[in-house]
This record gives structure tokens, sequence and C-alpha cells, in this order.
């Protein structure tokens, strides 16, 4: 089953060119190819349709920005969001539902009849509305099964089809830090005097004990 995926970072972080990416990362990405939402949405990267059994795990090479070039950017911690999608998707871009989700009854009545399309496939449910007595035409394409029958009285937004959806999508939110380098560096350096300190400190006491131990032997 195939799985796909999208990454939205904060502004000014974008995909890294292949150039820029490790050799070991290259690695880990093997033939995955990403791409960018749109040409003015950098910072939101998606990838996919790509086999669930060989990417259960996807790593996005990601270029920050550099906040003593770009005047926008700070040394400070970002939102991001990822989602991830398995199985066919349920709905179509411009919003429609796909053949691969629940269909459900848009108005509560009764089922006056089920209709076969032809040709094109798939139902036409006619529901005769139990408030105003008028009919309501609710299509169904090829694919989702049926689970009622004519005669058969339902609410809205009650199910007419099986799911036969057999992935998901699953969403989450994490944070990412842009760390100044001399921040780093800054650290590191203290952990050494400290460390360089606490060296000096026991040999100062090795050296005082040996001076107290000559002293009571004399």
């Amino acid at each position: 089953m195939n799985v796909g995926a999208v990454l939205i970072l904060p502004e000014g972080f974008e995909l890294a060119p292949s150039d820029r990416i490790p050799t070991e990362m290259k690695e880990k990405l093997g033939k995955l190819s990403f791409q960018s939402y749109r040409p003015d949405k950098k910072n939101i990267i998606v990838i996919g349709p790509v086999p669930g059994k060989l990417y259960s795990e996807i790593v996005f090479p990601i270029l920050s920005p550099d906040p003593t070039t770009n005047k926008e950017a700070h040394f400070l911690k970002y939102p991001l969001y990822v989602g991830g999608n398995r199985g066919r998707g349920q709905i179509y871009p411009d919003g429609s539902k796909s053949n691969n989700t629940v269909y459900t009854a848009s108005v509560m009545g009764k089922i006056k009849k089920v209709v076969r399309r032809e040709g094109k496939g798939g139902y036409e449910i006619i529901i005769e509305e139990s408030s105003e007595g008028r009919e309501a035409t609710d299509i169904i394409p090829p694919g989702p099964e049926l689970i009622i029958s004519e005669g058969e009285s339902v609410k809205a937004d009650q199910p007419l089809t099986n799911n036969p959806n057999v992935g998901g999508f699953g969403q989450g939110e994490s944070e990412i830090v842009l760390q100044d380098p001399l921040r780093i560096q800054g650290l590191l350096v203290f952990f050494a005097s400290v460390t360089l300190a606490q060296i000096f400190l026991v040999l100062k006491k090795k050296q005082f004990e040996k001076v107290q131990l000559a002293e009571m032997n004399f």
C-alpha cells in the first residue's frame, strides 16, 4: 500500500538542494522525490505516493535560513507540522469525495428508489424527505458497496455505503530550534573551562595531601 506525507515548516525553511545534502543522508533518502507544495510555498514539502513496504520511515532534507543574512529569520524555537497518509486519498484536490470514502444521506427520509447508473457506474439514491415530501438524489460512484435498500428510513448523514478506505491519515506537531553557532561554541568553551577547573582542583588537593603527609612523617 502506498504512503505519502506533507511537512509544514516555518517561513524561511525549505527543501535542501541536492548539492547541500550530505552523502550519509542521500543513502537514507534513496530514490525519494520531494517537491514544494507551490512555487511560493517552499516551506511546505510533500512526497508520495511511494511504496509503504520500502519507505516505512521518511527523512526530509531541510535547509534552514541564515539569520545573519536573512533579517526575517531569528535564532528561536519554531513549530512544525507533519501529516502522513496511508492508502488512497479520500478527497480530490477540489474538495469532492473520491470513491474511497463513506457516502452518507444528504437528508432524513425514506429511500424511495435505488437506481443503477448505466455507463458511468455507481448508483443514484432517491430519498423522499419526511418533513416536506420533496425528493433528494444522492450520487454514489463506482466502488463503495451499498448497505441500504429501498423502503428503508435513513437519517441525515447516515452512511449509505460501507467504508472502503483501508488506510488512514495522521498528523503531529513538534518544534525545531534554530540555534546560533556562537552560542554553542560559547557553551562548549564553558564546559571545557569547568572541566579544567575540576581537574586542577583535584591535582591541587592531591598536592596538598602529599605536603600534609610529608609534614606528619617529619
